[in-house]
């Protein structure tokens, strides 16, 4: 998907900000100065104040300027040396050791003109600086230390909407820079022509949906579609993670939220975006005995206050996305709140096509890119994984110095996505490498004769991503949306034809390469029976709980069943595994001399592709049993296991 290409301008210190600090600044060189000046003028000769009683008594002092702790005196001009005529005496200093209470007599005994030092006329000056300079400072660093903190003063603002805020169709994103999801805009295109033309709809008595709640797996483009409505409609957009909401300190997202609707509605007609809905608004009640997050379920209150608040014609659209609408509050989800889901899914193949032709404007292309071609190879790729294969096939074509990117850089750069980076200096010893060879052969064979499987396109045996030390590339002819039973069955047999293989070939010694296989064979047959009701003996029955719509990677918990029914579905999944890897064996066994050649062939070029390679895999002949366990799934009656026979 395309990358935002807002870019907002940085903002601009506030005039009343500019103000105070220069106040501050000019006020601070004021009290420099007020005590800094003073020491830069003449400084009178300094005698001790035992010297000055003396030249007091002696009669030679003429005028005195008597302080608390300060004495300055002059001179009487010698007759013999008079001064020059302009120039003043000189000044002398002294510091008395004491008040001296008998001073002004020995003053006026021997005729010295003496009074104190007139005020200073700049004093109060530099009281008032004493005064209001501290607090300004202290105040001044601790702001400084606020805004490097949260980027303004955040004790005052902590309960502020910290939502970004986009002016006018300044998001950067229209609806011709999103693609593969026409009929989720076709929904959405309803709040474009509303924000544009709301009289069209008033008139008639129509109330456009407070709030659409987009839902669907990563990378759909949930978010861009969202800014690509802003763009559309020309409004204030207003976008904020549900994540945010959520501080330490109780009442903050509640605080958050009221401020965030009062801006909208002060911004009216706008558009208010929450993005990652199920980080606020997570079911409540599931906190169990001790009760759930209090902060949280405060914050979803006030959403759901705020969202009963407003009226459908004030022009405030609530956009929302999430992948994980299943655990949602129900409040949240009933109509008058979020009146519309709309389904952002994986593009099919047309949708991933119009998808590649989006970032594929600013790439420049070579003649033999196939884009209709790459889309087929690329089912279940989402809008985000598009962008990066565009991204990657661009990288390999610059890392190869090439004018162009050519049509080998996007199958590279499929493959790097699918299984990861190829990895040339993990080096294999022979024993591993030929081990690696027959089990990525084992997977091939048995999967080309497999239905709904697809074409084998590639083995490799140079190692790729984390573990992967070989891998086999098997890519679907078009898209597919169910599983038959048949087709799950020859799943579970390619999964296992790797370790099938290694089986026939190194005498029933295997390797741990096999585990990822078993694992996911094992988690699909156990599927057959608990979720999809593929058993004759327990039906149509589910005993599992699927847990996430949108998301992969997470077990769904069983249901709470009886012993007898936990042994049989044990049982039943170990039959479905055990027949799968009956019939993998017996393929590999029949077409023997065709695995060992192709393993050779796969040892000496370390890669098997295209038509060459689907060609060797045709010549491969099929058991007798193969049709009757794919359509029943059961083996003639007195089969003996091929495993138990090996064994």
């Amino acid at each position: 998907m395309p990358v935002d290409t807002n870019k907002k301008p940085p903002l601009k210190t506030p005039r009343a900000r500019q103000f105070g600090g220069g106040l501050l600044i000019l006020t601070t060189l004021l009290l420099l100065l007020n005590f800094v000046l003073p020491s830069f003028g003449p400084r009178p000769a300094q005698i001790a104040y035992s010297d000055f009683v003396t030249q007091v008594q002696a009669g030679k002092v003429d005028r005195a300027l008597v302080s608390g702790d300060r004495i300055e005196f002059t001179l009487k001009p010698d007759g013999a040396n008079p001064p020059p005529e302009g120039q003043r005496p000189p000044v002398f200093s002294t510091t008395p050791v004491a008040i001296d209470l008998d001073l002004p007599k020995i003053l006026r005994e021997n005729g010295v003109e003496f009074g104190a030092p007139p005020p200073n006329g700049n004093g109060w000056i530099g009281t008032l600086l004493s005064w209001v300079v501290p607090p300004l400072i202290f105040f001044g660093i601790w702001g400084w230390l606020l805004n490097r903190q949260g980027g303004g003063p955040a004790a005052l603002t902590v309960g502020k909407s910290k939502a970004r805020i986009y002016s006018e169709g300044s998001t950067g994103v229209k609806f011709p820079d999103v693609a593969g999801v026409d009929e989720a805009k076709a929904e959405l295109q309803e709040i474009v022509d509303f924000l544009k033309n709301a009289d069209k709809y008033t008139r008639l008595g129509a109330k456009i949906p407070k709030g659409v709640l987009l839902v669907g797996p990563p990378g759909t483009g949930k978010t861009l579609l969202a800014k690509a409505i802003a763009g559309e409609a020309g409004v204030p957009f207003f976008s904020i993670s549900g994540s945010e909401f959520i501080e330490l300190f109780v009442g903050v997202g509640a605080s958050r939220v009221r401020d965030l609707f009062e801006q909208a509605k002060q911004q009216s007609p706008c558009i208010v975006f929450i993005d990652e809905l199920d980080a606020l608004g997570k079911s409540r009640g599931n906190g169990g005995m001790l009760g759930g997050n209090d902060e949280r379920e405060q914050t979803l209150n006030q959403l759901l206050t705020e969202m009963d608040g407003f009226d459908a014609n004030t022009g405030v659209i609530l956009l929302a996305a999430t992948n994980r609408p299943e655990v949602l509050d129900p409040a949240l989800r009933r109509p008058g709140r979020f009146d519309r889901q709309v389904v952002v899914d994986r593009p099919d193949k047309i949708g991933r096509e119009a998808i590649l032709k989006v970032h594929a404007r600013n790439v420049k292309l070579a003649e033999d890119v196939d884009l209709a071609l790459i889309a087929v190879r690329t089912p279940g790729f989402a809008g985000a994984d598009l962008a990066n294969l565009v991204n990657e096939a661009a990288l390999l074509a610059a890392r190869n110095n090439r004018p162009a990117v050519v049509m080998a850089d996007f199958n590279e750069a499929i493959e790097r996505v699918i299984a990861g980076l190829e990895k040339r200096s993990r080096v294999l010893n022979e024993q591993e490498k030929k081990r690696v060879a027959y089990h990525e052969v084992g997977h091939a064979l048995v999967g080309a004769l497999m239905p709904g499987a697809g074409k084998v396109e590639k083995i490799s045996i140079v190692p790729r991503g984390v573990g992967a030390l070989g891998y086999t590339l098997q890519l679907p002819e078009e898209d597919r949306f169910l599983m038959a039973e048949d087709e799950i069955r020859g799943r579970i047999a390619t999964l296992l034809g790797g370790r099938s293989a290694e089986e026939l070939i190194f005498n029933n010694i295997v390797s741990t390469g096999a585990s990822d296989d078993i694992q996911k064979a094992t988690d699909l047959a156990e599927r057959t029976i608990t979720l999809y009701g593929m058993s004759d003996y327990l039906g149509p029955v589910a005993f599992e709980k699927p847990q996430q719509q949108f998301l992969e990677g997470y077990s769904s918990p069983r249901r709470a069943v009886s012993p007898k029914v936990t042994e049989e579905i044990d049982r039943e999944v170990k039959e479905i595994v055990d027949r799968a890897h009956h019939v993998a064996l017996a393929i590999l066994d029949q077409n023997r001399d065709l695995l060992e050649e192709t393993a050779q062939a796969l040892l000496n070029k370390e890669v098997l592709e295209g038509e060459a390679l689907r060609a060797q895999l045709n010549r491969a002949a099929i058991p007798a049993e193969l049709d009757t366990w794919l359509l029943t799934g059961k083996l003639p009656e007195d089969t003996q296991l091929m495993q138990t026979t090996l064994a």
